[in-house]
């Protein structure tokens, strides 16, 4: 009965802690994050986490973080920010060696990790989102809005180009009848020039056939002398 007993203690205690942990892992503000410590520095107090948690491009120098091992999370550390990349987190614990007594860590323990300095700034950063998605939507839509005029524009250009072809088809008809029409005055012109040219030559010819002379004789070098010819 004393040996249940004190396996009904162990199991309610494993429970008490799993729930603890269960709700310490709970990112309501996402603020909460783990990582795992790639190297201590006892004499400067420091801690290399690696950590894959997006959220840490919010981190800055100087905030607050607290962490803990997931086996004792009611025991907890607070460390400050001394630097961030992408992948590692610097931190700077001032009671080191009561935080690894406290929190029992060592190099490749996996710990978890909340900033009440980080939950402030994830909370700005997700108004921040909210204007710029509300500013997105109205410019996606006045995006889309001339992006629409612009296709019309495609349109209009498109029924431009077809009227004045037409037009260009009609005036090149227009322009082909005139230079045919050009053409037949030519032909005509050319006719009765011929015509009256005919003509011209036939007048020349009877004026040549019955052209009267005024003198009997062709004035040559002897018609000086009256005596060599006789005037009418």
């Amino acid at each position: 009965m004393a040996k249940l007993l004190i396996i009904l203690m162990i199991l309610c205690h494993t429970m008490l802690v799993w729930s603890q942990s269960n709700e310490s892992t709970k990112d309501e503000n996402g603020s909460h994050f783990t990582g795992r410590i790639s190297r201590l520095n006892s004499k400067a107090r420091l801690a290399r986490i690696r950590t894959d948690f997006e959220n840490i491009k919010f981190l800055n120098r100087k905030d607050r973080v607290e962490f803990w091992n997931e086996t004792y999370p009611d025991q907890r550390c607070m460390a400050l920010v001394e630097g961030r990349t992408n992948d590692y987190l610097l931190l700077k614990i001032s009671q080191f060696d009561q935080c690894v007594v406290k929190v029992h860590f060592t190099t490749g323990s996996y710990l978890h990790f909340q900033s009440p300095d980080l939950a402030q700034t994830v909370k700005i950063a997700k108004e921040l989102v909210e204007i710029l998605l509300k500013k997105r939507l109205a410019m996606q839509a006045k995006k889309d809005r001339h992006q629409k005029d612009l296709s019309g524009y495609v349109e209009k250009v498109d029924a431009v180009n077809k009227r004045y072809e037409v037009l260009r088809q009609k005036l090149e008809i227009e322009w082909q009848k005139e230079l045919s029409n050009l053409e037949e005055d030519k032909s005509r012109s050319f006719t009765e020039f011929k015509n009256a040219e005919a003509r011209l030559n036939e007048i020349d010819t009877k004026l040549e056939a019955y052209r009267v002379e005024d003198h009997n004789l062709k004035l040559d070098r002897w018609s000086l002398d009256p005596a060599l010819y006789i005037k009418k």
